[in-house]
């Protein structure tokens, strides 16, 4: 498994956001912790999360932000430092080389001369923890199937990898991933939020329900009043955690485009879009696709699950919603709602409770095409090959 490389950005203007974070996402690897839009809480997010590049974007007022940048560097040695701006006049430069930046950027960004610094930084770079695959699997609706694929999606992982497997339910408040697993939670990801500067893995893993299958369980809140509490950068500080203590992260996520959710999607090697062959089903994923577009989120890590398939006359096809979507199919999970209910009310997964019906076989199919990385954009040791610059324009 390929090193992820880890982006904390400082920025306080939005259309440069838009910009940079598409620019960003195209390369594979590439994750942002945290966008920051106030140079004073840049300390406080440095130290929060395990940062490998700092991105300060230095305008408009270059010498405000240059003694932040200092204190930050001179706390943090094993930092790397880029720096944008649109003024390039010698003495800027030589300041800015001074406090430690690595990489001066002249704005416009041109992709590939970010591409380039992204490859000097990646060759020299001495190795570091080991990070998990998170894998975010998003409903577009209600009742769409997303929780029962993100638990058995969980359940399957566990029996292929080597390391720790762990479920996460992103749905705060009526989250069903415990439920699906017959679980009881001790401690949930409230309280884990609720202390954020106490985030050390071993105070993570007792917050961890454990399945006889092997796969963890980190839970939503007990009650409601808790999910309110639950802040997005608390929880990302939760999963800078847990990442290098998993092999895979499969997070149950919530329909919705809140800045947390906005966050665990660019966080996020995979996202599964899970849709039925209904007209609303299909026009919330429309919504959801524009939205990451808009975003500047890569769809190239989004892949489309149809679930449910099989039904009775009168449901769209495959082709139809591809079309619609312009996403090509991932994967299709058989309509067996017998065997899914069944499993669901028992607290069962579908590998225990119906190992030989087809829908298991296609969850399991699923698990292994992403534990082997059969897909267009997960063949890590491709992209490696051929280096970050190679696998962004090669995407375009």
């Amino acid at each position: 498994m390929g090193q992820d490389l880890k982006f904390i950005v400082l920025n306080e203007n939005e259309e440069f956001a838009l910009q940079l974070r598409a620019m960003l996402l195209k390369f594979e690897g590439v994750k942002i912790l945290a966008e920051v839009d106030e140079p004073a809480l840049l300390a406080q997010a440095v130290g929060q999360f395990p940062v490998d590049i700092l991105l300060v974007n230095l305008d408009p007022n270059p010498e405000a932000v240059l003694p932040i940048i200092g204190d930050v560097a001179g706390a943090n040695r094993n930092l790397t430092i880029f720096a944008a701006s649109e003024c390039t006049d010698g003495p800027l430069i030589l300041k800015v080389m001074r406090l430690g930046v690595k990489e001066f950027l002249p704005k416009p960004i041109d992709g590939e001369a970010l591409g380039e610094a992204i490859n000097r930084m990646a060759s020299h770079r001495v190795a570091s923890v080991r990070q998990g695959r998170l894998i975010t699997v998003v409903g577009t609706a209600g009742g769409v199937g997303a929780t029962m694929l993100a638990a058995n999606l969980g359940v399957e992982l566990a029996a292929l990898a080597s390391g720790h497997v762990t479920v996460v339910d992103l749905d705060y408040r009526f989250g069903q991933v415990a439920t699906f697993l017959d679980v009881e939670p001790t401690y949930t990801l409230a309280d884990l939020c609720g202390s954020p500067e106490h985030l050390e893995p071993s105070v993570v893993g007792r917050a961890l329900s454990r399945h006889a299958t092997g796969v963890q369980v980190l839970s939503r809140p007990t009650n409601l009043a808790e999910a309110d509490n639950i802040t997005a950068a608390a929880c990302m500080g939760v999963f800078s955690t847990l990442l290098p203590m998993s092999e895979y992260i499969v997070a149950d996520g919530p329909l919705r485009s809140d800045i947390g959710a906005k966050s665990i999607l660019a966080l996020s090697d995979v996202n599964l879009l899970v849709v039925q062959l209904l007209v609303p089903c299909v026009r919330n994923a429309q919504r959801i696709l524009e939205n990451m577009r808009a975003n500047g989120y890569n769809l190239d890590r989004t892949k489309l699950v149809c679930n449910r398939v099989g039904r009775e006359a009168g449901h769209l096809s495959i082709a139809n919603v591809t079309e619609t979507l312009g996403l090509e199919l991932f994967a299709s999970i058989p309509d067996d709602w017998p065997a899914v209910s069944g499993a669901i009310n028992l607290g069962e997964p579908l590998l225990t409770h119906g190992p030989k019906t087809k829908v298991r076989r296609a969850i399991q199919e699923i698990a292994e095409r992403l534990h082997r990385g059969d897909s267009p954009t997960d063949d890590k040791d491709a992209r490696n090959k051929k280096g970050f610059v190679g696998r962004m324009f090669a995407q375009t």
